[in-house]
């Protein structure tokens, strides 16, 4: 069977805590760079945002508990019912990939599954009245990226390597990889090479 990767932005309802803060702080861009569902219902996250939101995050009823790691980065502990994966999510059975983010209310999420899957999650947010849109799918029939590009990328977009203003440097992020800055300079050119020519046409189409 064939696996689809489908981008969606989602409406978190009212009362789901990354939803809840980021309506009370519009301009902000909250990344959730790990969750972790525990029992009955609860949950952890780990989260950095663009801008200061420990005031919202401290008020709202359904984190339990925060730390905080480094400027504008959290660990969390969700309360039961404060705000998981949405019920069309679960019912199904798909995962979304981390990190992902939330602006305004509104998250942003890519899954991998199955054609049938990617019709049913579709009709279960239709049915269930959840604000949505697709933004994209496309079919996955081959590795994009190699293991080791992958584990590149995966720790330059964690450490914020992309963000801006960056979070690390090239030296940073080198002596992290326990590489030489010339050859992690190359493999991220390789890899954001794949990444530009593979989805050209996407970012075509929605830059008219």
């Amino acid at each position: 069977m064939s696996s689809h990767q489908v981008r969606l932005e989602v409406r978190l309802p009212e009362g789901h805590w990354s939803g809840d803060v980021t309506r009370a702080n519009p301009s902000a861009i909250l990344r959730i760079e790990k969750h972790m569902p525990l029992s009955r219902g609860r949950g952890t996250a780990r989260i950095s945002c663009s801008e200061d939101i420990s005031k919202s995050i401290a008020e709202h009823s359904g984190i339990e508990d925060y730390k905080i790691m480094q400027n504008n980065c959290y660990d969390i502990t969700i309360e039961a019912g404060g705000g998981g994966f949405l019920k069309p999510l679960v019912d199904v059975g798909v995962i979304p990939h981390t990190p992902f983010e939330v602006r305004d209310g509104w998250v942003d999420w890519t899954i991998e599954c199955s054609q049938n899957k990617v019709r049913e999650l579709i009709e279960s947010f239709k049915m269930q009245s959840i604000p949505h849109r697709l933004i994209s799918t496309r079919s996955v029939t081959a590795r994009l990226l190699t293991a080791r590009q992958r584990q590149v990328f995966d720790i330059a977009i964690r450490e914020g390597f992309y963000d801006i203003p960056r979070r690390i440097s090239l030296t940073e992020l080198a002596q992290l990889l326990d590489v030489a800055k010339s050859t992690l300079s190359v493999q991220l050119q390789r890899v954001e090479s794949t990444i530009v020519n593979t989805f050209s046409e996407e970012i075509r189409r929605r830059s008219p």
